[in-house]
């Protein structure tokens, strides 16, 4: 969801990407929130950060997992601290609200650090 809404809204000359530690495939409940605001995310998939082979200027870690577990790159590293959406249980409304509120979060933040920070 940060991938799509970042590259969004992002600035021209600044790109965006999504990888994790392990590969979990894209959750249909993520796509299906994102398409709700009009950001397609159904080109996006599921990879490491070791595939995207890049140098990156800025990691942001979006869940508690992620901050622990995440390793050391060279560069600024920042961390936003989300619940995990997909580790929600419940009913299908419960999931869905919890996918949506996450959604929302993540594009005010978005928003506020690319107006608020110098590129």
């Amino acid at each position: 969801m940060a991938e799509g809404y970042a590259n969004k809204i992002a600035p021209a000359g600044v790109h965006c990407y999504s990888a994790g530690i392990e590969k979990h495939g894209m959750n249909p409940v993520a796509i299906q929130v994102m398409e709700e605001v009009d950001v397609s995310i159904k080109t996006q998939f599921s990879k490491t950060v070791d595939e995207l082979g890049i140098d990156f200027d800025l990691i942001i870690t979006l869940c508690n997992h992620a901050d622990t577990t995440c390793p050391a790159f060279p560069g600024k590293r920042i961390h936003w601290g989300f619940i995990d959406p997909a580790a929600v249980k419940g009913s299908e409304e419960k999931v869905l609200s919890q996918f949506r509120a996450v959604r929302d979060q993540i594009f005010d933040r978005i928003t506020v650090y690319f107006n608020d920070t110098e590129l």
